[in-house]
């Protein structure tokens, strides 16, 4: 397996692969690598020829100086992980070498999207996701992205950003990994002790609730205020947003009956998390007010 720091060595490598007929996958994270980034990995294996891991944890994502300093950072870990899962090839820039100039002035502003849910609670956390994105696109070349569905608003603006900007990357949205009492694997999970770790089960507890509530025909409004209310019943919880919108522009479904993404956000201890589960009524499922 091959390690890059530098820039203009990634996009050559990158792009002497595909000279040579390979098709490239490439796979964005932040290190700290758990099953479910790896499980982005084998997708990518599956689907092409060279797979190409980025890691690097972006300050221009990070809204609070603490989040990021706390960002868990491994990168000797996550090396060996990477090649035990089969990647080509890493780049792991420093920050100097991703933003040279120091901060951006060019950033790239995803819409309306960005304003929306996550996006209400951190703002400019998309403009720093949809920038680096941008960047890591171009210095990668034509390629299949792989992005977990976990942080679903994201993969929706990625994709938007793609569309809009007619980039030359297919964006491959790949299932949640998740452990076995349902919570979802992140990165920040490390931080969590073990009532906290506990407590945050609530954050699929409540999904699987309102999933519940629209596969029986009951409405987006009542599958959220089933959400929010037991999100509410543990005091190591503390709610931020629970949604049911639709999957593709994150707002409130236009039809009752079609799918419906369910989306919970919560602090848990130091840490935040986000979840989310796909829902769609029951055929004949009379919608419950």
């Amino acid at each position: 397996m091959e390690l890059i720091g530098r820039r203009s060595e990634w996009r050559a490598l990158l792009t002497s692969h595909r000279r040579a007929g390979a098709h490239v996958g490439l796979v964005p994270t932040m290190g700290a690598l758990h099953a479910g980034h790896l499980s982005l990995v084998e997708a990518a294996r599956r689907g092409c020829d060279v797979v190409a891991m980025t890691i690097f944890v972006n300050p221009l994502q990070f809204g609070d100086a603490a989040d990021l300093g706390a960002y868990p950072r491994d990168l000797e870990a996550d090396l060996t992980a990477a090649a035990g899962a089969g990647v080509d090839a890493v780049f792991a820039p420093s920050v100097e070498e991703m933003y040279p100039t120091g901060p951006p002035g060019t950033v790239v502003v995803p819409g309306p999207l960005a304003g929306l849910l996550e996006g209400r609670s951190r703002p400019g956390h998309f403009e720093g996701v949809a920038t680096v994105v941008t960047k890591l696109f171009s210095l990668a070349g034509p390629c299949s992205a792989f992005f977990g569905e976990k942080d679903f608003q994201q993969l929706v603006v990625v994709r938007r950003l793609v569309t809009d900007l007619d980039l030359p990357v297919a964006v491959v949205g790949c299932p949640i990994v998740r452990d076995g009492d349902g919570l979802a694997l992140s990165s920040r999970n490390r931080r969590l002790g073990p009532a906290e770790r506990s407590a945050a089960r609530l954050l699929y507890r409540a999904l699987e609730a309102g999933r519940v509530v629209i596969e029986s025909g009951g409405t987006p409004e009542r599958a959220e205020q089933e959400m929010a209310s037991l999100l509410a019943t543990d005091e190591l919880v503390r709610p931020d947003y629970a949604a049911a919108v639709d999957p593709d522009s994150l707002l409130p479904p236009g039809d009752a009956a079609g799918p419906v993404r369910l989306l919970v956000a919560a602090e848990v201890g130091p840490v935040r998390l986000i979840d989310n589960l796909a829902a769609g009524p029951a055929p004949g499922g009379r919608a419950i007010t």
